[in-house]
């Protein structure tokens, strides 16, 4: 089921390695008998809160990247509309060359955010002659016949797309706190160790192995609400359900002829 695939998707080797370290610690405890009672509330001020803080962070930069790149392909599409309805009379190779370098525009884009920060910033100027391409297509037109006042839209239209570009460019490069981050880290891998005497306090209280239940519960919980925030950490690298799909198939049928 789709639900089951998605859930292992936050499931992974440090999950693992938590559970582990909280089986060790909460059996070493009850047998050296160290064992104590520690507020739970504990958990959720050093771990779940900065935890959560950090997915809704995450979420949100997710959200704006998608509301930026509706725009960039929305005056792409209008840039397309404009071109092919105001060149009079119709010329569909030209038509067809603005297609065709929107499209390289967006295959182009697609591909950088999907390599490292560093690498990504090398290829950067690429994008940039695209847009250039594009504007400097609008000094063409005149030759066929569009007014300045629509040659004046086209250029609005890159100079939007450009902004809307940027932001996601920013989003990418960009992160949520990496301080906050590193400090719910390593609260997660400490807390096994710190919850070893509280485990080993319940195995008086609970049936046999309960008590590791209960440790290796914690530690999945909270690496789970971890490895989910890293999926979202960034909207463009294409591994969580949640990214942002660029579908350059799909603005390329709806650049209609």
């Amino acid at each position: 089921m789709k639900i089951f695939k998605s859930f292992f998707l936050i499931i992974n080797y440090k999950t693992i390695i938590t559970s582990l370290i909280s089986l060790g610690a909460a059996f070493l405890c009850n047998i050296y008998e160290i064992k104590a009672e520690f507020p739970l509330y504990l958990i959720s001020i050093a771990i779940v809160f900065p935890i959560v803080f950090s997915i809704d962070s995450a979420y949100k930069r997710r959200e704006f990247a998608l509301q930026q790149y509706a725009d960039l392909k929305a005056h792409a599409l209008s840039y397309y509309f404009g071109v092919r309805e105001w060149v009079q009379p119709y010329k569909p190779e030209i038509a067809t060359e603005v297609k065709i370098e929107i499209n390289a525009l967006f295959e182009n884009m697609s591909a950088n955010f999907l390599l490292e920060p560093e690498e990504a910033k090398k290829k950067e100027h690429e994008m940039y002659v695209r847009f250039s391409n594009l504007s400097a297509r609008v000094a063409d037109f005149k030759e066929y016949g569009s007014a300045g006042s629509e040659n004046s839209r086209l250029h609005q239209y890159v100079s939007k797309m450009i902004v809307s570009y940027g932001i996601m460019k920013n989003i990418f490069y960009y992160r949520t706190p990496i301080t906050l981050r590193a400090y719910s880290k390593v609260f997660i891998y400490f807390f096994p160790i710190l919850y070893g005497p509280f485990c080993a306090s319940t195995f008086s209280d609970y049936s046999h192995g309960i008590g590791y239940v209960i440790a290796v519960l914690y530690s999945v919980i909270l690496v789970s609400l971890d490895n989910l925030q890293e999926h979202i950490e960034n909207p463009f690298d294409q591994v969580g359900e949640d990214d942002i799909k660029f579908d350059v198939e799909e603005l390329n049928d709806a650049m209609i002829k």
